[in-house]
Parts: C-alpha cells; sequence; structure tokens
C-alpha cells in the first residue's frame, strides 16, 4: 500500500477508543456497541489532550458509540468535526462476540489457535483479518490523500482493525500482522509518510506500559 497522494510529510494517529465493561471482563466485543466506562471517558480526555498537542488537521472515527466518544474529546479541543465511518468498526466476529477469554478457548480452541498462528480464521463465522483491512485502509488513505503537507489525520478505531490497517499500510505480508502487539485503550500508533510509503513511527505510545484488554490481546 502506497503512501498518500501528493504533498508529503504526513502522519495518521490510529487511536484506539477507552475503555469499556466489556475490556475489563476480557469479553470479546467485536462490532457489539459497547459504551465507555467512566475510566474510559477519563482516559479519552487525558488523551485527546496530548493529542491535540500534533494540531490534527483532521479526524475520522469508527461510527460504534465506544470509538464515537473517544473522538468526540477531541473533537471539543481541537474544533474539528469528526467524519463517521462504520468501515472503521471492530472485526465482526460472529459466535465470539460477548464471550470471555476463556470460553472463546474452551469452546473454539483450534480455531482460536489457529488464528494466533496466522492462519487466515473467520472467527465465531465473521470477517477474515484481510476483510477488515479492505474496508479500514480505503477509508483511512481515502482521509489522508486530502491532508495537507505535513498534516496529520487522526484515526479513532478499534485494536484489531488498527492492528490490520497498519499491516495493510506497510505492506506487510497478513500472517505477520499478528507480530504487531495490541494496543491498550486510549494509546496509538503512528504511520509518517516516507520516501518508499507509510513507515512505524510508534506503536502503543500514550503512557507507560499497561496491560491490552480486549479482542486483539
Amino acid at each position: 500500500m502506497s503512501a498518500a497522494k501528493g504533498g508529503s510529510g504526513r502522519r495518521i494517529v490510529l487511536w484506539r477508543h477507552g475503555q469499556t465493561s466489556w475490556n475489563l471482563e476480557r469479553r470479546f466485543q467485536g462490532s457489539t456497541d459497547i459504551e465507555l466506562t467512566e475510566t474510559g471517558v477519563a482516559q479519552a480526555r487525558r488523551a485527546a489532550r496530548l493529542l491535540a498537542a500534533l494540531k490534527p488537521d483532521a479526524i475520522v472515527a469508527s461510527d460504534l458509540k465506544r470509538a464515537a466518544a473517544t473522538a468526540a474529546e477531541l473533537a471539543s479541543i481541537t474544533g474539528h468535526a469528526v467524519a463517521h465511518d462504520s468501515a472503521l468498526r471492530e472485526t465482526y466476529a460472529g459466535e465470539w462476540q460477548g464471550l470471555t477469554h476463556d470460553e472463546i478457548v474452551a469452546r473454539y480452541g483450534e480455531q482460536y489457535a489457529a488464528w494466533k498462528r496466522g492462519e487466515p480464521v473467520r472467527r465465531g463465522g465473521g470477517e477474515l483479518e484481510t476483510e477488515v483491512a479492505d474496508r479500514a485502509a480505503p477509508v483511512v488513505l481515502e482521509h489522508a490523500d486530502k491532508l495537507p503537507e505535513n498534516g496529520t489525520l487522526v484515526v479513532v478505531s478499534h485494536g484489531g482493525t488498527i492492528r490490520t490497517t497498519i499491516g495493510r499500510l506497510l505492506g506487510l505480508e497478513a500472517r505477520h500482522w499478528e507480530s504487531l502487539g495490541g494496543l491498550s485503550n486510549c494509546c496509538w500508533s503512528v504511520l509518517g509518510e516516507g520516501a518508499r510509503g507509510w513507515r512505524l513511527m510508534e506503536h502503543n505510545a500514550g503512557t507507560l506500559p499497561e496491560p491490552v484488554l480486549g479482542d486483539d490481546d
């Protein structure tokens, strides 16, 4: 996947939403529309103050409540309107959604192991990771294409979707995407525009290391 058209020196900040109750319970959310906890809102406000210092030019977000509420905290500081896009939702994982990590391992052990090995798996009968990248990465690039030179785009999304999008934009083979660690709640990764395409400049940034609680751990 090539870098954005025109201009140069652009940045894409891929920001994961704040904490939800299902994160705490290690319950697979997928595309289920779960709201932020009070802690999640506080995380979003703290992170928004940091990200506002980057002077973003545009904000695009998943339309699920946890991502939209996270994006709203940055929008309230920057004054930018948020473009919401369902293509940035988390992976649809069918029967896995609503189950805890332990329940998934117990009921779908072979499927879980195959996914962790990097094999193409429709978790719970849902989407392949490549299909998530197929829908999310073009949206990210579409918005990046509109940035001015040295501009910054903030994408507010979900752990699994961010990981697959980074993998696609870096041109990594899908079986290697798992080598990108998960994002903690309200942490972000930064892609910078280089001469040969997008480069990973920061990953899981924004705080001291914390446990990754979510679908992508």
